[in-house]
């Protein structure tokens, strides 16, 4: 189950964008979910955590071993539960059913999770490419028969389940393994409108028109915007060097929370031919030099401090962040939208 969580949180799909997702009216029929959990004394919190803030919601408590949460679905997704605000995590991907949850507290990553259609296709897809999961993982090599495997499991459960809600999650997984967007594009057709129409299915919208305006192996645009001395800053001064284009501002919570992780892998291939250029969408300067120094983002940063508006960001069209571009020494785009354990494993292998 802890690598389930993981597989949840590096969804990149949780970041600020311009765009407002339709309103949809929410059907009367809602979720139940009814847990029969053992092991925790009466009042236990059992929360949802909020993916903006990653703070638990407390929904309810345990008492006698039981309790039961309800709510109502727009759409099939995930829920993240919490018990007494303590890991682990266990992570839901559920619709408006009766979902049954039963199971030990010393064993909460083997929680028997039954009632829900959406729950079942998610843990046939994450069973199947668990074996391969390291390959999203801090610190992993890049494993390209690994990395294959999540391909092709990813493209078989789409084609088993095409009105699937987790049938977005597996194309996210494809491109993030291969950025193969070519096939995404191809399979992401054949799934129903209102798929398309999710969280999740609008990323991987959102993903594959990004390949289309910036697509790997084109090279990048040039661009020069001024660093956090007033200074003009050229894209093609960095000739030479692998880098990280970084599109990302300091009110930008989800960018704040992927920063560590950038800065992980900086700290780790600085000295490998390895740069990185933020370009902050912030307004208000001592809040983007104050978020530099807070998160010890120790790189070059430049911004005309016009928020949405940066001139950059519409270079590239950028209406959500975090993203990046990594491009090669030639200024060759090889890789977009690297998050978390996924950047670091991109530059252990382009850096050995």
């Amino acid at each position: 189950m802890k690598k389930l969580f993981i597989l949840l949180f590096f969804i990149p799909g949780l970041g600020f964008s311009q765009a407002k997702k339709k309103t949809e009216k929410v059907t009367e029929k809602g979720f139940v979910l009814s847990g029969n959990i053992t092991g925790f004394p009466n009042g236990t919190s059992v929360s949802f955590l909020n993916q903006e803030t990653s703070q638990p919601e407390k929904q309810t408590t345990i008492e006698n071993n039981t309790f039961i949460i309800k709510g109502s679905m727009q759409e099939p997704g995930f829920k993240i539960l919490i018990f007494d605000d303590k890991p682990p995590a266990v992570p839901l991907f559920i619709d408006n059913s009766h979902v049954k949850i039963t199971g030990d507290k010393s064993l909460l990553e083997k929680l028997s999770i039954t009632g829900s259609p959406s729950q079942d296709q998610f843990m046939e897809y994450s069973n199947a490419i668990m074996p391969y999961l390291g390959i999203f993982e801090d610190g992993a090599a890049f494993d390209s028969a690994s990395a294959a495997k999540v391909e092709k499991l990813s493209i078989d459960f789409v084609r088993k389940y095409p009105d699937s809600y987790v049938a977005p999650l597996a194309l996210i997984r494809l491109t993030q393994a291969t950025q193969n967007f070519r096939k995404a594009e191809e399979l992401y057709k054949t799934i129903p409108e209102k798929v398309r129409s999710s969280q999740l299915g609008q990323y991987v919208y959102q993903q594959i028109e990004l390949s289309r305006i910036n697509p790997i192996g084109s090279v990048i645009k040039d661009f020069t915007q001024n660093d956090t001395s007033g200074r003009p800053v050229n894209v093609s001064t960095f000739r030479g060097k692998y880098v990280l284009v970084d599109f990302w501002a300091s009110w930008c919570r989800p960018c704040r929370m992927e920063n560590p992780n950038v800065v992980t892998a900086y700290n780790k291939f600085r000295d490998k031919n390895f740069a990185i250029l933020s370009v902050s969408l912030d307004q208000a300067k001592p809040a983007w030099l104050n978020a530099i120094q807070m998160d010890g983002l120790t790189w070059n940063h430049v911004s005309d401090l016009k928020g949405w508006n940066n001139e950059v960001a519409g270079i590239f069209h950028i209406t959500s962040i975090p993203q990046n571009i990594l491009i090669d020494p030639n200024g060759k785009i090889i890789a977009k939208n690297l998050r978390g354990p996924v950047l670091e494993n991109k530059l252990s292998a382009i850096l050995k």
